[in-house]
């Protein structure tokens, strides 16, 4: 059952409390009247599935959520350490709008929640803010810069090698999981996580000889990592079909979701031995995977010297301002993204779409370098601005114009980096592309929220 609002915050031991401690700071306190407008909390309600809204155990309130997600992406902080912190803080407790007679929600509950909601309701959310500025501010957006950036995935540094190993010993795992399910004599999956463990160390005592030789080791070394882990797929297959074959009667459904389990891994676990293959051959690989976790990282190249390769996912931001002054802030588009490493022209359409949701019309645009002019002008035609800038392209006009809206785009490094300093948007702490959406929609609301 949907929960909109939680009881009555204050209590008589509020009365106790010195006034420093009843007080909110000035930056909570401007949070705390934003977030009691009632209208933010409308798209959770149209979000929630009709049949469950008044059904079911009771959810935690929905405004309390809002606030903990919040305070969330403005630490940093985890799930765990969120819950204690709240729980720890008369502030945040107040904040948040749980009475100290009151236990803090589970982690695990936050976190379902999250999942639940899904990246679609916390944009709209972030439409809702930016409408609010609008009637309440007289907000006006006379201008719009656009740029994407890398969000990281949360995965170790891929390898051929690490992630045969990583491969080889989840197959195993699993394996072990459902031949305990299964009665009798199974077949066996067995565990060569430490063959492939010195293959791995042995490539890294081979990287740091100064011989010619020692590529085409590598190259070798990894080869057999394939082939170790090929014959491990091969026994959870068999072990899957056996699964299937036998899940009768009860407990056949558990059974079978196992084995599906399994043979999902196996595929995963497939492409990296063709991906080893392909690379043995010195075939281009064009749609790498890079870690079994979060199968939806893909590798991407943008010209860093400090970060030549980036696993993870591009967002667009798009950050609508009143002027192009120094420091000009203003209020952030829900990110536009899709899978793999798609380029700028690819993910304007969706940012063109936002703006004519919002009913947005800025005069002025500055883009990156990595937009092609061409394709540009077609998608920015219904929008019709009166200049488009392009960095690094020939511009018509002043002089002093171009060097004004130079400036102007080149806030939109400065407004990435502050992103992922104080928002958590350098790495995706939420696997697959639908976590990472969740994930940029929280830190852009929780941006646009300190803004207004």
């Amino acid at each position: 059952m949907l929960r909109l609002a939680g009881g009555q915050v204050e209590s008589l031991l509020d009365e106790l409390l010195p006034v420093e401690v009843r007080e909110l700071p000035a930056e909570l306190a401007a949070l705390d009247r934003l977030l009691a407008d009632p209208r933010l909390l409308a798209p959770i309600t149209q979000a929630w599935a009709q049949t469950a809204r008044g059904h079911g155990r009771p959810t935690i309130p929905m405004a309390s959520f809002v606030r903990l997600m919040v305070i969330k992406q403005r630490t940093g902080w985890g799930y765990q350490t969120l819950v204690r912190e709240v729980s720890d803080s008369l502030h945040l407790r107040r904040f948040c709008l749980l009475p100290l007679t009151q236990r803090v929600p589970d982690e695990s509950t936050v976190r379902k929640l999250v999942r639940r909601l899904g990246p679609e309701t916390v944009n709209e959310l972030t439409r809702v803010v930016i409408g609010k500025a609008q009637r309440e501010t007289r907000f006006r957006a006379r201008a719009v810069r656009i740029d994407s950036t890398v969000v990281e995935a949360d995965i170790r540094y891929p390898t051929d090698a690490g992630l045969a190993w990583q491969g080889a010993r989840a197959l195993a795992r699993e394996g072990r999981k459902l031949a305990g399910r299964l009665p009798g004599q199974t077949r066996r999956v067995v565990d060569r996580s430490r063959q492939l463990g010195r293959t791995v160390r042995a490539i890294s005592r081979t990287l740091v000889r100064r011989t010619g030789q020692r590529r085409d080791d590598v190259m070798k070394l990894n080869a057999q990592a394939g082939r170790t882990l090929a014959r491990s797929i091969g026994e959870a297959r068999a072990l899957a079909a056996q699964a299937r074959a036998s899940a009768r009667g009860r407990g056949a459904q558990t059974k079978l979701a196992a084995a599906r389990q399994l043979e999902e891994l196996a595929d995963r676990c497939q492409r990296i031995a063709a991906q080893i293959q392909q690379r043995s051959r010195g075939e281009r690989i064009a749609d790498r995977l890079v870690s079994l976790s979060d199968p939806d990282a893909r590798p991407i190249r943008k010209g860093k010297l400090g970060k030549p390769n980036e696993f993870g996912y591009v967002a667009q931001l798009a950050e609508v301002t009143t002027n192009t002054r120094r420091g000009a802030r203003g209020y952030l588009l829900p990110a536009a993204t899709a899978p793999g490493n798609p380029g700028e022209n690819r993910l304007l359409p969706q940012t063109m779409a936002e703006l004519d949701r919002l009913r947005l019309r800025p005069r002025e645009v500055a883009l990156d370098g990595g937009f092609v002019p061409g394709p540009t002008e077609q998608t920015l035609a219904r929008l019709a601005p009166t200049r488009t800038f392009i960095s690094g392209r020939a511009e018509a006009g002043s002089r002093r114009t171009r060097k004004r809206l130079a400036r102007y785009r080149t806030g939109c490094e400065g407004r990435i980096s502050h992103l992922k300093r104080g928002y958590g948007l350098r790495r995706s702490r939420l696997r697959g592309d639908q976590g990472q959406r969740i994930w940029t929609g929280w830190a852009v609301l929780a941006y646009n929220l300190d803004t207004l």
